[in-house]
C-alpha cells in the first residue's frame, strides 16, 4: 500500500505518519511507502520497513500536485491549509491554497483514467455559520461566515461531487478545534485554546483574548490521529452518499478549560494566563459553532474524549513525558 499525506509537516500530519509507522498497516494491508508533502519537508523516523520520502512545494501548482499523484497512491490524506486566522486576513492566499490546491488534487486524480484512492479530507466545523440552534445537527445547513470555513466548504461538495461521479472515494471530516497542540503558536484563530493550557504547563505566561463563557467543540490530537486512520479504513459504502461528517468533540467553556487544569495542574499554573480582550480575536470565535451532536460520526465509529481532564493527560503523556509542573 503507498500512502500520500499533503501537510505532513504540520502536526497532524506528522503525528499521523508518526502513527503509520509505528503501525505499519492500514486497511489490513502492509504499508509499503509513505510521501509526505507540504511547504516545507518533514523529519520522520525512518526505522521502520517503511520507504519514507518528503518534498516541499506549493500546492497551488497544479504540476506539483499531479506530480504527487502520478504514482497513484492508495490512501491520500489532504491535510494541507492555510489556517482560518492567516486565511482571513491573506484573502487571496486563502484561496489559493486552500480551494485551487483543494482542486488541483481533485483534477489531478480525475486525470487518471482506472484510478480511484480513498481520499481524506480535513475540514472543519468553521463550515457552520451564525445563528445557531443550541445544538447542531448533522443535517444543519453550511452557511460559513470566514473566508476559511468558505473555502472549506467549497471543498467538501467538491469531495462528494467527484465521489459521487466515481473518481475517487473521498470521506470529508469537519474537525473539532484540536487542543491542545503542541510546539509553538500558530495563525489560526483558535490558536488561543492550546495556548492557555500549553504555556501554562511549561511555566509559561499565556494570553486569552476572550471571554470565559465562550463554548467551543474540542478534540485532542490524538482523536484526530484516530480520525484520519479510521477514516481511512472505513467501508464506503456504510458512509454512504453524504461523505463529509462532523467528528465528535466536546462541548467546553474556557472558564471549564481553565478549571481543569487548575485541577490537574495546580492554581499557580493556572495563574499563568493573562486576560487580555481582543476584538478581531472575539469577532471571529463569535461567528464559530459550539455544540454538536455527532450521530452520523458515532455511529460509524468515530469516537473522542468525553472530558477536558483527558485531553489535558493526553498532552502531557505525549508532549511532556507524563512529567507534570510542580504545584
Amino acid at each position: 500500500m503507498k500512502i500520500l499525506v499533503m501537510g505532513a509537516a504540520g502536526m497532524i500530519g506528522r503525528k499521523l505518519i508518526e502513527r503509520l509507522l509505528s503501525v505499519g498497516t492500514l486497511r489490513g494491508e502492509k504499508i509499503a511507502a509513505i510521501h509526505g508533502f507540504d511547504v516545507v519537508e518533514g523529519t520522520f523516523n525512518q526505522d521502520a520497513d517503511i520507504d519514507v520520502t518528503v518534498s516541499a512545494g506549493d500546492i497551488s501548482d497544479a504540476a506539483t500536485v499531479d506530480a504527487l499523484v502520478a504514482d497513484q497512491p492508495d490512501i491520500i490524506f489532504h491535510l494541507a491549509a492555510i489556517v482560518s486566522g492567516e486565511a482571513e486576513a491573506d484573502f487571496e492566499k486563502g484561496y489559493r491554497v486552500n480551494f485551487v490546491g483543494t482542486q488541483n488534487l481533485f483534477d489531478a486524480i480525475i486525470a487518471r483514467r482506472d484510478y480511484h484512492p480513498r481520499v481524506v479530507y480535513a475540514s472543519s466545523i468553521a463550515v457552520f455559520g451564525a445563528p445557531f440552534p443550541e445544538i447542531i445537527e448533522d443535517d444543519f445547513h453550511l452557511t460559513p461566515l470566514t473566508s476559511y470555513g468558505t473555502q472549506k466548504a467549497i471543498g467538501e461538495m467538491l469531495l462528494a461531487d467527484y465521489t459521487r461521479k466515481g473518481h475517487m472515494d473521498g470521506i470529508g471530516l469537519r474537525f473539532p478545534t484540536i487542543v491542545v497542540r503542541p510546539g509553538k503558536p500558530n495563525l489560526a484563530a483558535s490558536g488561543f485554546f492550546s495556548n492557555i493550557i500549553r504555556e501554562p504547563l511549561a511555566g509559561q505566561s499565556a494570553v486569552l483574548p476572550v471571554g470565559e463563557d465562550v463554548m467551543h467543540w474540542m478534540a485532542s490530537p490524538r482523536s484526530a490521529v484516530n480520525f484520519c486512520i479510521h477514516a481511512a479504513e472505513i467501508d464506503g459504502e456504510t458512509v454512504g452518499p453524504r461523505r463529509n461528517l462532523t467528528m465528535p468533540g466536546l462541548a467546553i467553556t474556557v472558564g471549564e478549560m481553565i478549571e481543569a487544569l487548575e485541577r490537574l495542574a495546580g492554581a499557580k499554573t493556572a495563574g499563568l494566563i493573562e486576560r487580555k480582550s481582543d476584538d478581531v480575536i472575539s469577532g471571529i470565535v463569535a461567528n464559530w459553532p459550539r455544540n454538536f451532536v455527532a450521530t452520523r460520526a458515532e455511529s460509524l465509529g468515530f469516537a473522542s474524549e468525553k472530558s477536558f481532564d483527558d485531553i489535558i493527560r493526553a498532552h502531557v503523556e505525549d508532549e511532556l513525558d507524563g512529567v507534570w509542573p510542580e504545584a
